[in-house]
């Protein structure tokens, strides 16, 4: 890698293949995400392909050549390409070399791998395009506020899934673009409740790692977290919503990593310091911490499935639980909410429409003001 002035940091994960294929690869789509933090893009190729990575400057620009490879799917045009870059171009180099430039709109971190092929995709060489002053080993810190304070009642809401990560699929939908609609729709309803408000995980079509999105729940000191997906199974005949809450293995489990990490012993036990306690001691405190969050979840989760119930059928009469890494705040009552099924072509129709939509948003609502009424007091407590 070619060293660069204080205006470029550069970061490259060469996690490649170094084999060229004989007949050549084939770049056959190109694909973009663009999340406020980071670009990510994507070129689809049916094999893999040596590739190497440097970078020029006046102007600032990287490259990366793609040995024995052609390009057939399109350049994305100027203007779509997100914050970081101007543009990408593209030729050739030596004969069988494809040579991908790109134009850099700021300082950047990059990383460059190659994926093998899996969920139904081929070779992937992904690009991420960050801040330069991104560092993937410094977690953020957390804000330091009271858990109620001026700032309202606050629920964190978690469309899943985004970007490279579709979801389940059904025949004319994507769960990751349904659960993002619903999710809005659930954000304004909040918003115009009085001292409550809502934020979004993600606000666009872009992934956001699981355990950064419960870990925004611990660093907003938020009151509550609402997970929202869509079902999928292999018997299209399969239907109804379902709400799921953290598994006693999957608390005991989290609680070992938390402990495990020394940056996560202050404030994790609903603002108990566990810095400094005897290990024993702070693995007592962190449990009764998590007993009490699953509890609250549960009944919670069992508002949310009463008021579900009355916008259509019911998987599972009872909030399950399960060890989803996305329910593992110690301190946040989390639940997930399985609206129904998208490979079910009667609950997709129901899915992508906007009444529909919006009704089960109001379920939520309800089954988040059904719980206030009657638990008022856990969080006066926080």
């Amino acid at each position: 890698m070619i060293h660069v002035g204080r205006k470029l940091r550069v970061l490259v994960i060469l996690a490649g293949f170094l084999v060229s294929t004989a007949h050549g690869a084939v770049i056959k789509e190109i694909r973009m995400w663009h999340a406020p933090d980071r670009s990510r893009i994507v070129f689809d190729m049916d094999h893999h392909s040596r590739f190497n990575v440097f970078t020029l400057e006046d102007p600032v620009r990287v490259v990366i050549d793609l040995d024995n490879a052609v390009l057939k799917g399109r350049i994305p045009a100027p203007g779509t390409t997100g914050q970081f870059i101007r543009r990408i171009r593209q030729g050739t180099h030596d004969g069988g070399t494809t040579r991908l430039v790109f134009d850099l709109a700021k300082p950047v971190r990059y990383f460059v791998r190659m994926l093998k092929p899996s969920s139904g995709y081929q070779y992937r060489l992904v690009v991420d395009f960050y801040h330069h002053t991104y560092n993937p080993e410094k977690p953020a810190p957390d804000i330091p506020a009271d858990r109620r304070g001026d700032r309202g009642f606050l629920v964190i809401v978690d469309p899943g899934h985004g970007g490279e990560d579709p979801g389940a699929l059904g025949r004319k939908s994507k769960e990751k673009d349904i659960v993002l609609q619903i999710s809005r729709r659930l954000k304004k309803l909040i918003d115009a409740s009085p001292g409550m408000r809502a934020e979004l995980t993600r606000t666009g079509d872009y992934y956001v790692n699981l355990r950064q999105r419960s870990a925004l729940a611990r660093r907003r000191r938020a009151d509550m977290f609402v997970s929202v997906h869509a079902d999928a199974f292999t018997s299209p005949s399969a239907r109804g919503a379902s709400v799921y809450a953290l598994s006693l293995r999957g608390a005991t489990s989290e609680a070992a990593r938390l402990l495990a990490n020394q940056q996560n012993l202050s404030d994790l036990a609903g603002g108990v310091n566990l810095a400094g306690k005897d290990p024993q001691v702070a693995r007592t405190m962190l449990g009764l911490s998590m007993d009490k969050t699953i509890d609250q979840s549960i009944l919670f989760g069992r508002e949310v499935l009463d008021e579900l119930e009355n916008v259509g059928r019911i998987h599972s009469a009872r909030v399950e639980q399960a060890g989803f890494v996305v329910l593992k705040s110690p301190d946040v009552p989390s639940i997930l909410v399985e609206t129904g099924y998208i490979t079910n072509p009667t609950e997709e129709k129901l899915l992508r429409s906007d009444q529909h939509q919006q009704r089960i948003a109001r379920a939520i609502m309800k089954g988040i003001e059904r719980y206030l009424d009657k638990n008022p007091g856990y969080f006066s407590q926080n």
